[in-house]
């Protein structure tokens, strides 16, 4: 028979054998938590690939240095950030609101699109989409319309982010029947309570984006980023126009490169110039001469090279060209839809 003092031996030994398999648990536990935590910037690198958001953002854009180092600088704040906290540091939560401005057609966009994206995959928003409006998706034409749309927009943006474009157009102090204001003050609440949720991005011509803050300073208080989309030189407008055509498996025939800049150094002496807009506009129009020019010929068979190749001639027909490029200032302000 088993004596009273074996069974309490036993007791003991399997009471202390489940004590250290718990103890040697928690450390496994504990060491795995620790081993999944980032240590670097490297460790945060990789776990989140931001990186390759970052590569697709040079891909995307031509140019725009000043914007892509300023995109840097952010994405460097927030990774250590994300080790900060792996330290157990204290680290408010970063105001991540941010205001573009520059003319059309210089990537404000899609920035904006690459941020939600980074800011996705360092866990600061939910879902990493990006929801782009205007005045006239936020603001109702009558007594109680204004604020259902508002909320409606910002249910729809919420764990991502909301970039509205022209944001001045939101507030007209001239009209005092102007629902604007209505909008702007559910935008600021939003801002500030829910800004763990969701990040506002205010986009449009840097004066009128001044003057916007100048009668909304609370809307001014709550952007913590200020970001400036320079216009592109010649060369990067030239850089755009082949990355364009070669998307869309067309080439420039000889001389039709030199006529294309030509071109560009006529129409940016016009006014509403819109940078990367201005030249799809004026891709589409060449295309468009291009195409009546083989379908003249209809008995013609025509070859791959015939047709994906732009020829000086179909860029040189643009009306531009029968003005004197000292003086294309002349000209209808409507280049882009007309004459491209």
């Amino acid at each position: 028979m088993v004596g009273a003092a074996e069974v309490a031996s036993s007791a003991v030994d399997a009471s202390a054998s489940q004590q250290a398999a718990r103890a040697g648990y928690a450390s496994t536990a504990a060491s795995s938590v620790l081993a999944s935590q980032p240590r670097s910037v490297a460790d945060v690198l990789a776990q989140s690939q931001v990186e390759a958001v970052m590569d697709e953002l040079d891909r995307d854009l031509v140019g725009l240095a000043p914007v892509k180092t300023r995109i840097r600088d952010i994405a460097a704040l927030l990774v250590i950030d994300k080790l900060r906290a792996a330290h157990g540091l204290a680290a408010q939560s970063p105001s991540l609101h941010m205001c573009f401005t520059g003319n059309p057609g210089t990537g404000k966009t899609t920035v904006a699109m690459r941020m939600a994206q980074i800011l996705h995959r360092l866990g600061y928003v939910r879902k990493g989409h990006l929801v782009a409006v205007t005045r006239d998706d936020l603001v109702g034409q009558y007594i109680g319309h204004t604020a259902p749309k508002t909320r409606e927009v910002l249910k729809k943006a919420m764990g991502g982010v909301l970039f509205i474009d022209e944001a001045y157009y939101l507030y007209k102090p001239e009209n005092e029947r102007d629902y604007g204001q209505e909008a702007i003050e559910i935008l600021l609440q939003v801002m500030e309570n829910q800004r763990d949720d969701l990040v506002v991005i205010l986009a449009g011509y840097a004066d009128r984006m001044d003057t916007f803050f100048q009668s909304n300073p609370g809307m001014s208080s709550r952007i913590a980023h200020h970001l400036d989309f320079p216009d592109y030189s010649v060369g990067e407008l030239l850089h755009i126009g082949t990355a364009m055509l070669e998307q869309r498996h067309y080439r420039f025939g000889p001389g039709a490169r030199e006529a294309f800049e030509d071109y560009l150094q006529r129409r940016l002496q016009q006014p509403h110039f819109a940078n990367a807009r201005s030249v799809r506009n004026a891709l589409d129009r060449a295309r468009l001469r291009q195409a009546s020019r083989l379908f003249a010929d209809r008995d013609k068979v025509l070859s791959a090279d015939e047709l994906t190749t732009i020829e000086a001639a179909d860029i040189r027909a643009s009306r531009l060209f029968a003005v004197p490029s000292t003086n294309t200032t002349s000209t209808t302000s409507h280049e882009d839809a007309r004459h491209a």
